[in-house]
């Protein structure tokens, strides 16, 4: 029996649909950098004030060698990410150059805000040794258990393959979002509906709440 689809070896076009697909899937499933609070991010030890948001771009221009963070003072690159709401993070790609400037290690803390480097030296919730990838074509996939409800993603780069200067093209964010609940509104509206027949004992104030 036929398995229902032709590669169209002879003519390549089949391939070439399969490229602009998979190019689009990834464009969709990488779009975790709409959701960062830009506003409120920051790169420690970048060269250029706000070039570490550069990276943070859509998998399309993942390869625009034109926007880049680079380190000043050492090879050391900490980012600080918060999000808009909750993330599950699933995949991380990292983008430099192919020559020593690529950062060689990525250590990833979560919900920890405003880290320093002098914070990024204790044990991180997961690290990575990285591979140079200039086409952003590697992914590292995160425990899904420890990076399910994630609000603020640090990445600490502390080493590179033997520059002085760590430089980054493109950072990849790869999950699932979910907007933030506040509680506080949830518990406000149930207490509002507390009936007074089941606390035949207690007085009530004007919004439900028991008067001990």
């Amino acid at each position: 029996m036929p398995h229902g689809h032709s590669h169209s070896h002879g003519q390549g076009c089949g391939h070439e649909a399969s490229d602009v697909d998979h190019a689009l899937e990834m464009g969709i499933e990488y779009s975790l950098y709409t959701k960062i609070d830009k506003d409120n991010m920051e790169c420690l030890n970048e060269e250029i004030e706000n070039s570490g948001k550069t990276v943070f771009k859509p998998y399309e221009n993942r390869l625009d060698m034109t926007k880049y963070v680079e380190s000043d003072a050492d090879e050391e690159l900490l980012f600080n990410i918060p999000f808009t709401g909750n993330i599950k993070l699933k995949g991380i790609i990292i983008c430099g150059a192919n020559d020593d400037t690529h950062p060689n290690k990525v250590k990833l803390f979560k919900n920890r805000p405003k880290m320093t480097f002098d914070d990024a030296k204790v044990k991180p919730d997961q690290e990575f040794e990285l591979t140079r990838d200039i086409n952003g074509q590697i992914e590292y996939s995160p425990k899904v258990v420890t990076f399910s409800s994630v609000h603020h993603l640090s990445l600490y780069f502390p080493s590179n393959f033997g520059d002085d200067k760590t430089r980054i093209f493109y950072i990849g964010l790869r999950g699932e979002f979910s907007e933030a609940h506040y509680h506080g509104v949830t518990i406000c509206n149930y207490e509002a509906r507390a009936n007074a027949a089941d606390h035949k004992d207690k007085a009530f104030d004007g919004v439900g709440r028991a008067i001990q």
